[in-house]
């Protein structure tokens, strides 16, 4: 019976020496809300929750506050569930169809025009407007001050 029991023991401390440890878990960001898409994202409406490590797969997440607090929802967030990466986006700036200035700038030379931007931007997007005067259609790169920089200054 003895020799029984120090198999049965022997055989159980292999097999929990095969069980892997608990899998890490790391804390990532969720919406304590649902989140819709346009809705600029606040610091009230995320948690953090614990997942496992190997739960998050090879799907880009977005894990701290400080990389989704003022951006805004491309798609609908639900609570408690991880926000991917190209969720959101950076706010818009310059919005489609409002008059903008648009500024070019060549050593001292500065020139000024009102567009209507052809789409919305945010900071650093390349787009298109049509120039209230003249009807032609530019390119310019949003601006963070909401306007639109065109031409070799860029």
């Amino acid at each position: 019976m003895k020799l029984l029991s120090a198999a049965l023991l022997s055989v159980g401390l292999l097999a929990a020496a095969a069980v892997p440890a608990a899998a890490e878990s790391r804390a990532i960001v969720v919406p304590n809300v649902t989140i819709y898409p346009g809705d600029i994202i606040g610091d009230s409406q995320i948690v953090e929750r614990m997942f496992a490590a190997t739960s998050m797969g090879n799907y880009p997440v977005i894990e701290f506050k400080d990389q989704i607090v003022g951006k805004v929802a491309r798609r609908t967030l639900l609570p408690g569930k991880p926000i991917p990466a190209n969720g959101v986006k950076e706010p818009d700036v310059i919005a489609r169809g409002t008059s903008v200035l648009a500024v070019y700038r060549s050593g001292g030379l500065t020139i000024t025009s009102m567009v209507t931007p052809l789409k919305a931007g945010a900071t650093g997007d390349l787009i298109q407007a049509r120039n209230n005067d003249s009807g032609l259609i530019i390119n310019g790169e949003v601006q963070a001050n909401g306007t639109l920089l065109v031409g070799s200054s860029r």
